[in-house]
């Protein structure tokens, strides 16, 4: 009989430390194993299935969100429901929050982040920092299939998806590249070398004598020189103002009560070259238990993994608490680590897209409102498609951070 060298070894250190313990290790061993194959199972939570198939995310006009709750209700696999939104959002050149067309960091590269969580084997996969490679999330889906590991990054992540079969493509598009051209001339002084807001000698930015529209009516009309498409310098404005967080979570149950999760992301527009956030971090931007509820976030990826935000939620859920209830608790979490200075907290925004195992469901956000007043919203489907306006905490809107430049960094 051969035996291979995974074997011998294994066999050559048993017999090793039989000899070593006097020739007594083996049946030391057998009643170590023995005595640990006695200790009393934890109970397991007992949630009810839900009626209809339930799909939450962040707001999304695609018609992947229609399809993939149609997925399910045909008995698809809960991840591949999860992923087909995601994947129909990185395809989109022109959703500038993930995939082809996401707003690039500091460099002009555009970088993705993933993760998912496959609640029947309770497996996951995860790939960040990843350059060249649009369906990122299908790339983590990859690593739980196909490695033994959890998560890639950087170029090794981009190695594997490449021998995986997946294009190297530009993801940067003419639209994105515009608008950084635009940040760039106008923000080059508020990125993000600069202590954050958790450094003991923060202080908020300096007030401007420029007021939030002048600032917006010069960079709609700066747009114009970088070729800029008139429908699109609003929207650059805003990006250029405002930074998006560029995330999409999706959340998903079937009838039997199977669940998934998955995220995917651009990260934070116009971030340091390397930076990941919270979307590829099992735990924080995505977390998955089959028995209890599948839960994401999007916002200030930092402030989100210091929490562990997704893992959190779902532990609160499994001590009883509502959807609501959970992420509440875990947005009171951040407040604590602030010692709830509000004038810190104001740089901050999170939202929590939360799916419990029998359906329930919640959209919950540290502030009320967007920096633009907007009041924040996720899409639900579980048999009628609808968005719904999300609980909060705080009374109010965040300012997003870097923030607008102030007389120091203004260069028109």
């Amino acid at each position: 009989m051969t035996l291979s060298r995974r074997k011998f070894l294994s066999q050559s250190a048993v017999a090793g430390a039989a000899v070593a313990l006097g020739g007594d290790g083996l049946s030391q061993s057998n009643k170590q194993t023995s005595a640990s194959s006695s200790v009393p199972r934890a109970q397991k939570l007992e949630i009810a299935k839900p009626k209809q198939p339930v799909i939450i995310c962040r707001p999304t006009n695609l018609p992947n969100f229609d399809e993939a709750w149609k997925m399910l209700k045909d008995g698809a696999d809960t991840l591949a429901a999860a992923l087909h939104v995601c994947k129909g959002q990185e395809d989109d050149p022109n959703d500038q929050s993930v995939g082809l067309g996401g707003l690039p960091n500091e460099d002009g590269v555009v970088e993705l982040d993933s993760c998912c969580m496959h609640g029947p084997t309770r497996k996951a996969g995860s790939a960040g920092g990843v350059r060249n490679i649009k369906n990122v999330c299908e790339v983590a889906r990859a690593v739980m299939e196909h490695t033994g590991h959890v998560m890639l990054v950087g170029e090794g992540a981009e190695r594997f998806a490449v021998d995986m079969g997946f294009p190297r493509e530009n993801l940067l598009t003419d639209k994105s590249r515009r608008m950084w051209l635009l940040w760039k001339e106008t923000h080059s002084s508020q990125d993000w070398w600069e202590p954050g807001r958790d450094n003991p000698n923060w202080e908020p930015p300096a007030s401007s004598p420029l007021s939030l529209e002048f600032r917006r009516k010069r960079l709609i009309e700066l747009a114009a020189d970088f070729g800029i498409a008139p429908g699109d310098r609003a929207l650059a404005a805003e990006h250029v103002l405002f930074p998006p967080t560029g995330t999409i979570h999706v959340s998903a149950v079937n009838e039997k009560g199977e669940m998934s999760g998955a995220t995917t992301a651009s990260g934070t527009a116009w971030k340091l070259s390397g930076r990941v956030g919270d979307s590829p971090i099992i735990g924080a931007g995505c977390f998955c238990d089959q028995d209890v509820g599948s839960a994401g976030a999007t916002g200030s990826g930092e402030e989100n993994i210091k929490i562990a935000g997704a893992h959190t939620i779902i532990e609160n859920m499994r001590r009883g608490m509502s959807p609501k209830e959970a992420a509440i608790e875990a947005l009171q979490r951040i407040v604590r680590n602030y010692n709830h200075d509000m004038q810190r907290l104001h740089y901050v925004s999170m939202i929590f897209y939360i799916l419990r195992k029998d359906g329930q469901y919640a959209g919950v956000s540290l502030w009320s409102h967007s920096p633009s007043g907007s009041p924040l919203q996720f899409i639900v489907h579980d048999g009628t498609k609808r968005l719904e306006t999300c609980s909060y905490l705080l009374e109010g809107g965040w300012i997003d951070w870097p923030s607008i430049p102030t007389t120091r960094g203004e260069k028109y």
